[in-house]
């Protein structure tokens, strides 16, 4: 695939985005511009985002997209405060590339993700650990929860290091943070 390293729409996208202001992550739950339209980006399952087919390789574009990224009800959206353009995600917006086992202000176990765009999250009651069976290959497929709905697939090589801290709990592996426990294996499908 090629390369994108710009073009207008995607600069007047990125342009939108720098309206936002402060630090930190735009408000994009608040913004409800009238205009909304499509634009032909899609997010890989590896964590790819293209650009009518060329991968987008500006790091830094990719990560100020990914800071307005909106899941609503009818799909995805990249939302700045003039406009909206609907994009595809073909599994999960993000992966997580690395996991910490660490301690946090009040001393309690967490387990630290960091996804492929730089966001770091605490799995935990608000950002919980899901894990599904791939209908393709049988094989558990996790996810961590990142922000406002918007999901991390967890990456198989921070799986098997998810796997080596499990506990036994009632016959099932999982691993506790910020207090939740959570299940490593799919959950068996109910009669």
């Amino acid at each position: 695939m090629a390369e994108v390293t710009a073009k207008p729409d995607l600069d007047r996208l990125a342009d939108g985005a720098k309206q936002a202001p402060g630090r930190g992550l735009p408000p994009v739950h608040l913004w409800n511009p009238t205009h909304a339209g499509e634009i032909d980006i899609v997010i890989r399952p590896d964590g790819s985002w293209t650009h009518e087919g060329a991968v987008i390789g500006r790091a830094a574009l990719v990560r100020l997209f990914s800071t307005i990224l909106r899941k609503d009800g009818d799909g995805y959206w990249l939302v700045t405060p003039v406009e909206k353009m609907k994009i595809e995600v073909e599994d999960a917006p993000f992966t997580a590339v690395a996991v910490e086992a660490v301690r946090d202000d009040e001393g309690q176990a967490v387990l630290r993700f960091t996804t492929n765009v730089g966001d770091v999250t605490v799995a935990g009651p608000d950002n919980p650990i899901r894990v599904e069976t791939d209908p393709g290959t049988g094989e558990p497929r996790p996810y961590v929860h990142v922000r406002r709905g918007l999901e991390a697939l967890i990456l198989r090589p921070v799986f098997y290091e998810l796997a080596d801290m499990a506990q036994m709990r009632d016959g099932v592996a999982g691993v506790e943070s910020a207090g939740a426990w959570f299940p490593l294996e799919p959950e068996a499908p109910r009669p």
